[in-house]
């Protein structure tokens, strides 16, 4: 059986472009008869996602490294050019295939050889995405009306988790109504910034964290690439309900990749501007001081902006949830995701920068090779074949080579980390190389996938209740019923 057309019962869409309406889809894979939207609305998805103070507090780091205000506008466009490259590639697997990026990986991995990265990659850094947001976010409210964190950090909270249990159609509605709305905002902290702190820095040998030009370039520019690959293992989750043609494909790569260049770029050099002006180490701070009477609309954007990117990061999550067979709906698994991400955000509310850093750090190491296999799966393992759905739920291939190939991956890249919890050995020795800790994990894993993707299953059993076989149409309408997989 083939996924490539609805069951003839099933004719009329169930959920189609409502937006009040619940979700009933969760890791299933999206028939042709749900199908709906324009490959525009991804360019608004990831636009609102992308006006986010996180990317400005990257480029607030510019300064540290001794690197010049050109040389620092440089790397953050090669990084995040990288990065909206990735970005796009696996935006445009989702329309083809149908299903969640994390579905797409039991493809080369196996059913279960997918849990251990997904654990990890996608629940792990869903949660650690949403808390970091909602401390960013709520400091800027709490500053903002000199209300409580917690209070502010619960109130954000609790919006995100109502938007992402309805799902797909309210987060795409409301991504757009918040391109029109931060766009303005935005723009308005970085005429500010401009022209109260614009400070076009030259080089500095003496600067805290100086390790060399080259090495200086590579870390910093790099973190611009992380914070996309970060988001990779989500991108199918925003376009798998788009029609399955030729030119939606090929558009919405194009819009995906757009949508995040244009942000990332643009509120990188501007973390740059603020962090070479600052007088304080606290980004929020920093900004409340820089904006002065323009501080309402400047911190009123990073609240809102809290919002635009945890909407993704809890539907995400919980998708993930799902994907590991955890017994629960997806709205069961947002409102644990949204209440773990809370408790979390109380623990990190200090030291938020330093904090931030090192979790971008450790998800990145483990993606980058994650994202590497999935790739060369779809293109040279022929998982683009729609008539292969079926295997991304049979439950009999167990574990498979594009495991290994990611294991070996991290593995080779454990020596090259650069974190506050753990440096690696090539690292401490040569610093002045930078972190080159993804680009290790990607080409070990894309090594070992390519000596072994041609090669039997790691794994296989047969199970006497079936439970192996791809969704029926049965399944499809339990599915609508709320009884997602």
């Amino acid at each position: 059986m083939t996924h490539d057309s609805p069951p003839p019962e099933a004719a009329a869409p169930v959920y189609g472009s409502a937006v009040t309406k619940v979700e009933p889809f969760g890791v299933d894979h999206i028939p042709a008869n749900e199908r709906h939207g324009k490959p525009s609305s991804q360019f608004f998805v990831w636009f609102a996602a992308g006006l986010n103070f996180p990317i400005i507090l990257l480029g607030f780091n510019a300064a540290s490294f001794g690197l010049s205000f050109p040389a620092a506008v440089a790397a953050i466009v090669v990084g995040s050019g990288l990065g909206c490259l990735l970005m796009a590639v696996m935006s445009r697997m989702g329309v083809r295939l149908g299903v969640p990026q994390q579905i797409q990986a039991r493809g080369p991995l196996g059913f279960f050889g997918n849990f251990l990265p997904v654990a990890y990659i996608n629940v792990f850094a869903g949660v650690g995405w949403a808390a970091v947001t909602v401390i960013l976010g709520g400091k800027a409210f709490a500053e903002l009306t000199h209300l409580p964190y917690w209070l502010c950090a619960a109130l954000l909270t609790l919006i995100e988790m109502v938007v992402a249990v309805y799902g797909y159609n309210m987060i795409n509605f409301l991504q757009k109504a918040l391109t029109y709305v931060l766009t303005p905002l935005f723009a308005l902290i970085t005429v500010v910034a401009l022209v109260r702190g614009g400070n076009l820095f030259e080089a500095n040998p003496q600067a805290p964290s100086f390790i060399g030009n080259t090495g200086g370039l590579i870390t910093f520019g790099g973190w611009f690439f992380a914070f996309l690959v970060a988001w990779a293992p989500f991108a199918s989750d925003y376009s798998r309900y788009l029609p399955d043609t030729p030119q939606v494909v090929k558009r919405t790569a194009w819009y995906t990749g757009l949508g995040n260049f244009v942000t990332l770029c643009w509120l990188g050099i501007l973390g740059v501007v603020v962090g070479g002006s600052a007088s304080s180490s606290d980004t929020i701070t920093a900004l409340h001081q820089l904006a002065g009477p323009f501080a309402f609309p400047a911190l009123l954007a990073v609240g809102l902006s809290a919002l635009a990117q945890n909407f993704l990061n809890v539907y995400g999550g919980a998708i993930s949830v799902q994907t590991l067979k955890v017994p629960v709906t997806r709205s069961q698994a947002v409102i644990g995701i949204c209440a773990v991400a809370y408790l979390v955000s109380l623990w990190g509310a200090s030291g938020t920068e330093d904090k931030f850093k090192v979790f971008l750090n450790l998800t990145a190491y483990f993606i980058a090779p994650f994202a590497a296999v999935l790739l060369l799966d779809y293109y040279l393992g022929g998982r683009a074949d729609i008539r292969r759905i079926s295997e991304l739920y049979d439950r009999s291939r167990v574990l498979n080579w594009g495991f290994v190939a990611w294991v070996g991956g991290v593995a080779a890249s454990v020596p090259f980390w650069q974190s506050n919890l753990y440096t690696g050995a090539f690292a401490k020795a040569f610093p002045e190389a930078g972190d080159l800790s993804m680009l290790v994990a990607a080409g070990a894993a894309s090594l070992v996938y390519l000596l072994t993707y041609r090669l039997k299953p790691l794994w296989t059993s047969n199970t006497a209740d079936g439970s192996h076989q791809a969704p029926t149409d049965a399944d499809r309408s339990k599915a609508v019923a709320g009884q997602n997989h």
